[in-house]
């Protein structure tokens, strides 16, 4: 077990003090574990009475009186004989205790820490005094199972937060409170960008209108730079042989993640006649004696076919394929969240075919790819997580001289990048290495997103072939890329990342025109056309209200920018224009005048305006 850190070690410090608060309040209840995590502490507890918020006031108004009673942390090692005779005295030990003693191996030493009246069996380290511990808050209650396991008794678990200062924890409740307004699931139905039904199925995610622009637009962006860089767009389709899936690995390996195989109805019958369960046909499926089709869970080896079907030459390396194909996962149902876990989803997929010695260069022009994406998101704060295999799994295909070379070309690659780069054994794919960008949001949080990976041994498993230049077949180098991912993940991390402010060329509107009366709507609807000409998303407001009303209701739609139109500014040909990015009017210009601003800040897709867009009369 690595040793603690010092922040860890105040959070595991907080969890005692937490144990001695509620034993004080409530001296029935049993301890279980109490152990330090991200962020904070929780400690599990036995008792028939049910912990509520009011509760959790008064626990941790009693953690702060023992914060300031200065107790110190003192700890005991003993013989396992006086150990088990302390557990067995401590009223508070006795239920759960003896199973964490009976974890520890003979001969390794037993401690005890005490703070106070409080004394629990741990390992350690802790604080010196309780009243180091000063910035902490508790947060929630949840269910929990002794040892993890559902057949054990059910505890209660309370969850806290602590840190070195009252700065850092106030910094993270202002994120906290931030998040719950970002929330993609919140936003996304205030601006209309998706919608779960059940009707259609938890984690099938219906794109409305406005969420269809955000993802077509991402989608247009990508496609751009796919075409810079050579790709061919392919389409396949969104079942297969489940023999394809045999092959490539994705199944039998990785089938508890997947739909249900779909058996043809003749094999159904046959089976039937021969009096076989469902459980027979679970079986022989495993056993690869039976076929049928697969919800599509990868397009790789839908591109591999497409790559086999035609003979191809050195000359023709490297082939880089792409496709926004979907597929699908089977999730638990309680893992489902959002657009971020989904069971159908969208990837921006490709896959390149190679020599070996164009792995470098292939490598390095799929990171480039996801740089230009993140930095012109604005999502520039970033590290490299390189995912290797551990040796000692069974999990990981392939010739150990294959992944050796996989692998270090990962590791050449990454540390071009210029930022902080990690290594992950056991991280890798089944089939090959990988490089993760795990990139911060404006909150500070991580999110795992473009990924690259290096694959010797799906060409092998397929057979994929080309001719050299010796004119005899060599086996080519596969490389998986997928800048954005899940699209339905990428959205969804972009609304909280915007807090559904989409920069302009993103928005699923970017114009509104604001008429002052009734009187001047044909004006507006002949301004909206002219917009909409110029490939501009526009629309009027045509409610029969003030102008305030109006405004606000597009800022609460994120709608960027607004054009004030009355009868003064129509009979000059003028407009009012009012930027998200300022909450005042900017100024009036002609319509024209703004099309020649916003049309710029558009096609180059620009996080925001760089002035704005009208001039403010002199």
């Amino acid at each position: 077990m690595a040793p603690l850190t010092p922040i860890e070690e105040l959070r595991h410090s907080a969890a005692h003090v937490l144990g001695a608060a509620v034993l004080r309040l409530f001296p029935e209840a049993q301890l279980d574990v109490g152990p330090a995590v991200e962020n904070g502490f929780y400690y599990d507890f036995g008792l028939d009475h049910k912990f509520t918020s009011e509760d959790l006031e008064k626990i941790e108004a009693e953690m702060k009186k023992i914060a300031k009673e200065n107790q110190k942390f003192e700890f005991t090692e003993v013989s396992r004989e006086e150990a088990e005779k302390l557990v067995a005295e401590t009223p508070y030990l006795r239920e759960f205790k003896p199973s964490r003693l009976a974890d520890i191996p003979e001969g390794e030493k037993i401690t005890f820490y005490r703070n106070g009246e409080f004394v629990d069996l741990c390992r350690g380290p802790h604080v010196r005094y309780t009243s180091q511990i000063k910035a902490f808050k508790l947060m929630s209650v949840a269910g929990a199972y002794h040892r993890g396991n559902e057949n054990n008794k059910q505890l209660q678990r309370i969850y806290g937060v602590a840190f070195a200062s009252k700065a850092e924890l106030d910094e993270y409740l202002h994120n906290l409170d931030e998040a719950k307004k970002r929330d993609h699931r919140k936003l996304g139905r205030e601006l209309k960008l998706f919608h779960i039904d059940e009707d259609v199925g938890q984690g099938l995610i219906l794109w409305t209108p406005n969420g269809a622009i955000v993802r077509q637009e991402l989608q247009t962006f990508i496609s751009e730079q796919l075409f810079r860089q050579d790709y061919k767009q392919v389409f396949t389709p969104n079942i297969g042989n489940l023999n394809l899936y045999r092959t490539s690995g994705h199944f039998p390996y990785y089938r508890e993640s997947q739909f249900t195989p779909v058996i043809d109805q003749e094999q159904i019958e046959k089976l039937a006649t021969e009096g076989k369960s469902c459980g027979d046909l679970a079986n022989l499926l495993t056993a690869g004696q039976l076929d049928g089709f697969l919800l599509k869970p990868m397009n790789c080896p839908h591109h591999i076919k497409i790559f086999a079907s035609q003979p191809h030459s050195y000359r023709d390396l490297p082939v880089r394929l792409a496709e926004f194909g979907t597929v699908y996962r089977w999730e638990q149902s309680g893992e489902l969240n959002g657009l971020t876990r989904v069971r159908g989803f969208t990837q921006d997929d490709g896959h390149l075919f190679c020599t070996e010695d164009q792995i470098a260069q292939e490598v390095l022009g799929c990171l480039e790819l996801v740089k230009i994406i993140l930095s012109t998101l604005g999502m520039t704060n970033y590290t490299v997580r390189v995912g290797l295999r551990d040796p000692e799994s069974s999990k990981y295909i392939g010739k150990a001289e294959n992944w050796e070379k996989a692998e270090n070309a990962c590791r050449t690659a990454a540390a071009t990048l210029g930022v902080p780069v990690s290594e992950e054994k056991g991280e890798a794919a089944f089939y090959g290495p990988k490089i993760d960008f795990v990139v911060k949001d404006v909150l500070g949080r991580g999110w795992q997103l473009g990924t690259v990976q290096v694959d010797f041994n799906l060409p092998e498993r397929f057979k994929l072939e080309y001719t050299g230049a010796d004119n005899k077949p060599c086996r080519p180098v596969m490389i998986h890329r997928a800048p954005f991912g899940s699209m339905e993940r990428f959205v969804g991390i972009l609304i909280e990342h915007f807090a559904g402010d989409f920069p302009t060329w993103l928005a699923p509107e970017q114009v509104r025109i604001l008429p002052l009366n009734d009187s001047l709507v044909p004006a507006a609807r002949e301004m909206r056309e002219t917009l909409k000409s110029k490939g501009i998303r526009a629309s009027v407001d045509e409610h029969s209200d003030k102008l305030g009303a109006k405004i606000r209701r597009a800022e609460l739609e994120k709608v960027p920018h607004m054009l004030v139109l009355g009868a003064k500014e129509m009979e000059a040909g003028l407009v009012n224009v009012r930027s998200r990015a300022d909450k005042s009017l900017e100024g009036s210009c002609s319509l024209q005048e703004f099309i020649d601003k916003l049309l710029p800040i558009i096609k180059e897709r620009r996080l925001s305006p760089d002035a704005p867009l009208a001039k403010k009369p002199q």
